[in-house]
């Protein structure tokens, strides 16, 4: 599906609002001043409140990362399908427990991509 082109200065968090740093790793297209990401670029999670009820207690279970899963099928960059707002991942903690989807909330507005 086509959707406007991800960069690392994008604003995007997990579902409880840990917030997602991208980090890109080819440093050939920019857009807005920010370099694109891919499929395999690194996605980091920090601030992520998450707990799971162990017992009569709580266990920490926050997400660490995002793992996408759909980028754009025809534009790629460096061989890697770059990443769009319409792709999916899955935010996931440090044990890889699947922990739901990222929320995009920014990102440029000028550069869509199928």
């Amino acid at each position: 599906m086509p959707g406007q082109m991800l960069h690392v200065g994008m604003t995007c968090m997990c579902p409880h609002g840990g917030q997602v740093q991208a980090v890109a790793s080819s440093p050939r297209v920019k857009l807005s001043g920010q370099l694109a990401v891919t499929l395999s670029d690194t996605f980091t999670i920090s601030g992520c409140p998450f707990q799971v009820p162990i017992g009569t207690g709580t266990k920490p279970q926050p997400c660490i990362k995002v793992q996408w899963l759909v980028p754009a099928m025809r534009v790629k960059i460096g061989g890697n399908p770059v990443l769009v707002t319409s792709s999916s991942g899955i935010c996931q903690s440090a044990e890889q427990i699947p922990q739901g989807s990222p929320i995009i909330s920014v990102t440029q507005m000028r550069v869509k991509a199928q």
